[in-house]
């Protein structure tokens, strides 16, 4: 079941990548166009076959994720999401016709050697399929009060530092996303009727979309570079800490603890050089993005 459910991360980090691609390709050719008011531009955009391709796998992104927390750790599958970042620069490089230098070959290799060890040495395992709701409760407050911290620190700093605070703060919602849409998903066992009426089902996709208007925040704050790798380590991180505590999800530690924080510096070692590619950072040799 877990290798099931690594296969179903990738294909919705691949679908990930496939809806970023193609709806800022459709968004360049919007706007390579003749010039429209931003209403209008908006509506023109929702009308190109290439946007609704994208949005259309964004939506089965969605579909694979959810099928993978079903059938795996949460500690496994939103690291294994970080994996969007490696498909974005393929799936961009053929779409932008834009081919990758020798350094961001590196990088990519170096990023998924990291996540590989990582998982391999953490090995996570275990769990329950729902959470109590005591948990969520401690848990619900201590990570609100954390990403108000976070957010309120971030307007006081300059653009590099306000997108790497910004990144934090994203990178936790997106993780309680995936911790809430398990544990909702966990409810089906009880039927359709029981996931229609779970408060975590509806909680989900309220922090789903706060994650995504901080998200856009981030991206305007500063570069990529300075936010991918809270983003990356951060969602990863967290997920594994709250497979842990909601979920009891097992890690092995102990002496491999050493091995892992070397896999993970290696995987955002090789995230900050990934982030510096003109295909991922949106600045392509035909300025497309």
């Amino acid at each position: 079941m877990t290798v099931l459910s690594i296969c179903l991360a990738l294909l919705a980090a691949l679908g990930n990548a496939v809806a970023s691609v193609l709806q800022r390709r459709a968004a360049a050719d919007e706007k390579a166009g003749r010039p429209t008011p931003k209403v209008s531009w908006l509506f023109h955009l929702l009308r190109r076959p290439v946007w609704l391709w994208g949005a259309g796998a964004l939506a089965l992104s969605g579909a694979c994720q959810a099928a993978a927390l079903a059938t795996g750790p949460l500690a496994v599958v939103q690291p294994v999401m970080t994996t969007e970042l490696l498909f974005t620069l393929v799936v961009g490089s053929v779409v932008f016709r834009s081919r990758p230098d020798r350094r961001t070959r590196w990088a990519f290799v170096a990023m998924a050697t990291g996540l590989a060890a990582f998982l391999a040495l953490a090995s996570p395992s275990g769990g329950r399929s729902t959470v109590p709701g005591n948990r969520w409760l401690v848990v619900a407050v201590s990570v609100s009060a954390l990403v108000l911290v976070l957010v309120v620190t971030a307007l006081r700093l300059p653009s590099s530092p306000r997108a790497a605070v910004l990144g934090t703060a994203t990178a936790i919602g997106f993780s309680c996303t995936a911790a809430l849409m398990k544990d909702a998903i966990g409810r089906l066992t009880d039927g359709v009727g029981a996931l229609l009426t779970a408060w975590q089902t509806y909680t989900a996709l309220g922090v789903g979309l706060f994650s995504f208007l901080l998200l856009q925040a981030t991206l305007r704050a500063g570069t990529l570079v300075a936010s991918q790798p809270a983003l990356t380590l951060g969602d990863a991180l967290l997920s594994v800490v709250l497979g842990a505590v909601l979920f009891d999800e097992e890690l092995a530690l102990g002496l491999r603890i050493v091995p892992e924080a070397a896999a993970l510096a290696v995987l955002a070692l090789g995230s900050v050089q990934l982030a510096r590619s003109p295909v991922v950072a949106g600045q392509g040799k035909e300025d497309m993005w």
